[in-house]
């Protein structure tokens, strides 16, 4: 399946959360079968080329993307959870939003650990940026941000300081 007929499968549902926001439903690619494996698949062929030892994804939706790559890549995956996620001991990453401030948290140290950061959606940037400051934190290497869909108009790719690999950009 190309791109163009795999971003037929993103739904735009206009004012929600709220009035003026048009959100990009991934529900619908995810519930058909063939668009669902050819986003993996892609998504996966642009990791390739990149040394890679892990797959870390992004709370919660990246979950999604992660794991089926990880799995197709035979790499492990680290989950990036929001804060109190995780039980025991974790490395944490706070950081400041447009809307306020959040924080990121992983279980473990990943010294010397290459990976891909792997989420559905690039908008204004901050939980990726964070998400990578988090991995270095732990003592890995982010190699690349990989996402599904980037809004170019939010310029969140400014942000972050890896090369970035997107499928569908709006």
């Amino acid at each position: 399946m190309d791109i163009s007929t795999l971003e037929t499968y993103i739904s735009k549902v206009p004012d929600y959360p709220k009035k003026g926001i048009l959100f990009y439903d991934i529900s619908t690619l995810l519930t058909d079968k063939l668009a669902f494996k050819s986003s993996i698949e892609k998504m996966s062929e642009c990791l390739k080329n990149y040394d890679i030892d892990k797959v870390a994804a992004i709370d919660a939706r990246g979950f999604i993307f992660g794991s089926a790559i990880a799995k197709v890549l035979n790499l492990g995956l680290i989950m990036i959870r929001k804060k109190n996620k995780l039980p025991g001991e974790v490395i944490s990453y706070n950081y400041e939003l447009e809307y306020g401030s959040d924080c990121l948290e992983v279980k473990s140290n990943f010294q010397g650990i290459n990976v891909a950061l792997v989420d559905d959606l690039l908008a204004t940037g901050g939980t990726a940026k964070a998400a990578c400051e988090l991995i270095k934190k732990a003592g890995g290497s982010v190699k690349c941000f990989c996402t599904l869909i980037e809004l170019e108009f939010l310029s969140g790719r400014k942000l972050i300081s890896v090369p970035l690999e997107t499928l569908i950009k709006y």
